[in-house]
Formats: structure tokens, sequence, C-alpha cells
């Protein structure tokens, strides 16, 4: 019965090293977040209809999946993730008995943190450099789908605001500006649906998608306002 006690265990630490970590990012990529998509990416594995995935891979995973985020850490910092979290992982098998090492779901889970990107996946697929192990990790589109269904819909709205005012992007601006709040949904988020891999996952994202549509024709409405005409 998933999580044992050994597993509940290494699930507390995950939990107190993200907390720790990420207590510095700004609330678009904060501890927050990530519970979110731990919670969709464990729903999503839990209603596949087909291969059934490793929970703890896909759990840890998502529960680290932005330690190393490359906007906020530095890149000799996310340059080797395995290096990094290998302490983490060590702690589990002296404090908790739970080798991750040894049976490889170690390798496994940080190759998942280092390919959710979707900046990442981009990259790979421009350069010819997708291997099959992209298209066929049942856990990685677990994980995948769960976070960028959390850049969609309500949250991503909220999300993308709260990242454009950390970073002083304007929220919106005349056209010919591509340095906007508004002009990052066209850029990228229009676009998750496209890339999502599960079915669940895919049933998700249509909700989520609509909703952005449609509070992006309020942005323009609201943008592009007369003044009423007064009797």
């Amino acid at each position: 019965m998933y999580p044992s006690i050994q597993e509940q265990a290494a699930l507390k630490a995950a939990e107190s090293l993200m907390n720790q970590i990420m207590s510095r990012y700004d609330p678009s990529h904060d501890a927050f977040h990530v519970q979110r998509v731990r919670k969709t990416a464990l729903l999503i594995a839990g209603a596949l209809p087909a291969k059934q995935p490793d929970l703890l891979v896909v759990e840890l995973a998502a529960l680290l999946h932005d330690v190393l985020d490359k906007k906020y850490v530095s890149e000799a910092e996310a340059a080797d993730a395995y290096t990094y979290f290998l302490p983490f992982f060590l702690s589990l098998s002296s404090e908790h008995g739970l080798d991750l090492i040894s049976d490889g779901r170690a390798r496994q889970i940080v190759k998942v943190i280092e390919n959710v990107s979707w900046t990442t996946e981009k990259k790979l697929r421009a350069t010819g450099k997708i291997e099959e192990w992209h298209d066929t990790c049942v856990e990685l589109h677990c994980v995948q789908d769960a976070d960028r269904l959390d850049a969609i819909g309500a949250f991503g709205i909220m999300r993308c605001a709260a990242y454009s005012a950390a970073t002083n992007r304007p929220l919106h601006a005349p056209s010919g500006r591509l340095d906007t709040a508004v002009q990052h949904f066209y850029d990228k988020l229009l676009h998750i649906q496209e890339r999502l891999k599960t079915e669940p996952g895919k049933a998700m994202g249509a909700k989520r998608h609509q909703f952005m549509v449609d509070f992006l024709n309020s942005v323009q409405d609201e943008y592009v306002a007369e003044a009423p005409k007064l009797a």
C-alpha cells in the first residue's frame, strides 16, 4: 500500500528540503505551487488507463521539480542536479532505510526533474535531442502535465501576474511591446494545451485553456473600452 512508512518519511524529507530552498522564491514559484503540482501529478497518475506509474518517483519528482529552477539559481548550481540531490538520497538510506540509489530510482527522479521544464523540452526538440525516454516515460508525463496545468487557467493567470510583478514586467502595453504579461500568454501559455501528454491532463487542460481565452478577450475589451456616452 502506497505510501509505506519509509516512503512517508522520504516524502516528508523532500517537503522539508523544498520548503527550505523555495521560501526565497516569489509567489509564482513557491511551495503552494509545488503542492498543487504534487496533487495534480498524483491525480493524473491514478487516472491513467494503462500503465501504472511509480507513484514515489512521481511524487518526489513533483515535490523537488522547481528546487533548481534556473530563474532562481545560477547555471552552475543547476548544472549537476544529481550531485546536488545526492546528499538527500543518501540521507533517505541512512536515516529511513530507503535506498533509492541502488535501485536506480534516484537517477530516474532527477532525470524527471531535469526534463519537466517547457523550455528544456522546447530546446531538445529544436535540436533533435529528444530521446525515446522523453516520449515514453509516464512518470515524466505525469509531472510535466501537472506543472503545465498550473501554468494555465485561473492559477496560471495569477502566477503570470505574480512573476510579472516580481520582475517588473508590464502587464499590458500598446501594440509592439513584446515584454508584457499578456504577450507571454501568446508566446507560451496558449500553446501549453497542445503539448500535454496524458489523457487526464488533456481533459483538465481544455477547461483551463478556455478560461485563459475568455480572460484575454476581457483584457482586450477593457483595454480598448471607450468612455460611455452620457445622455
